[in-house]
């Protein structure tokens, strides 16, 4: 049974329900924009397992990403509950997509926002939260239990800072009830309440989890696959109890080392892993066969759902979610010699004999 999501905010309720009845072309600034993303039929993959595998378009957002979603629902409790208030500053420690969002909506809010980021990220990431005029500070990446690890000092640095808010995306539940109001039954309501599936990876927990738990309160039968990367416990978590780790990889932003405190409770009906090189064929096989531009996670949930899609059988609908683009990870991800360094072969254009 999963644990109780908690009340969910009435600004959050309404908007769901304007996002269920449908809105105009009109939106109140950049956060009237965020979510009402599309989800895109992938083609190619549906055809050769012949089951439907659709992509909640998140890159869609107006920051870019499905953590646009999280950013506006941690900032409007934090306004409805008197934590932060006009001219305050908001801090928080991300691998990249969080902080975007959260800069964007400290923009239109009237907030400064500062920016704790390992440095290991890439640097696109980087330089667009300068760009935008975060405060950012870079720091070394080490585990979740040094008390140097880029979440804790940035809890830290809001507590040295007059009345700064500490997003804390990882344990504050405003990110999953972000989902859980929004994402959730915008995916219920495009697919007309016939889903067989809902695959995604997960770092914080919030999107993973809010969705899934609206999902099985409409529909029990939903299977909720946990996608993850080399290098995270979660996988074997899920599928043993045991938080342990192997390999590693060169995705940002998913995977984790504890239960986060929106992942807890949420429903894992099973758990897919997936390695770095299937990740980067994904990604390149969605660029070349469906015109989608996608970052890194976006290869571990697709991978994922053609896995799921596997086990399932044909016939079936599969919902997962494409988070961000490729823009954020050029250097990277579509990069051979950066690859080569890393010990992986940039995938070579081909046809596929079945479609």
């Amino acid at each position: 049974m999963a644990e109780s999501l908690g009340a969910v905010p009435t600004i959050l309720r309404k908007r769901s329900l304007d996002q269920a009845i449908g809105m105009g072309n009109i939106t109140e600034g950049f956060s009237g924009a965020v979510g009402r993303t599309p989800l895109i039929r992938l083609r190619t993959l549906s055809a050769l397992t012949g089951c439907e595998i659709l992509g909640k378009a998140e890159f869609m957002n107006p920051g870019g990403s499905v953590k646009d979603r999280a950013a506006l629902g941690i900032l409007q409790e934090a306004e409805a509950s008197g934590q932060l208030r006009p001219g305050g500053t908001v801090v928080e420690g991300t691998a990249g997509n969080t902080g975007i969002g959260l800069t964007h909506l400290c923009n239109a809010l009237g907030y400064r926002a500062l920016i704790v980021i390992p440095e290991t990220q890439s640097a696109e990431k980087i330089g667009l939260l300068l760009s935008l005029g975060a405060e950012v500070r870079t720091v070394p990446a080490v585990p979740y239990s040094n008390p140097d690890n880029y979440v804790k000092l940035s809890g830290r640095l809001a507590q040295e800072i007059p009345g700064a808010l500490w997003a804390n995306q990882f344990d504050n539940l405003a990110n999953r009830r972000a989902h859980y109001a929004s994402t959730g039954p915008e995916i219920w309501e495009q697919c007309e309440g016939r889903v067989d599936a809902w695959v995604a990876a997960t770092g914080t927990g919030g999107t993973y989890a809010g969705v899934a738990l609206f999902l099985k309160e409409r529909d029990p039968a939903i299977r909720c696959v946990l996608a993850d990367p080399h290098g995270s416990a979660l996988y074997h978590w899920a599928t043993s109890g045991d938080l342990r780790s192997e390999g590693q990889s060169i995705t940002e932003g998913i995977g984790n080392s504890r239960i986060t405190a929106n992942l807890r409770g949420a429903p894992v009906d099973d758990a897919v892993r997936i390695d770095d090189a299937e990740a980067l064929r994904t990604i390149h096989a969605l660029l070349w066969e469906e015109g989608l531009f996608m970052g890194g996670s976006v290869g571990i949930n697709v991978a994922a759902a053609v896995e799921t899609a596997r086990r399932l059988g044909p016939g079936h609908r599969i919902v997962t979610v494409l988070c961000d683009s490729g823009d954020r990870y050029r250097s990277r991800l579509y990069d051979a010699d950066w690859l080569r360094s890393k010990g992986l072969s940039q995938p070579q254009r081909t046809v596929r004999d079945s479609v």
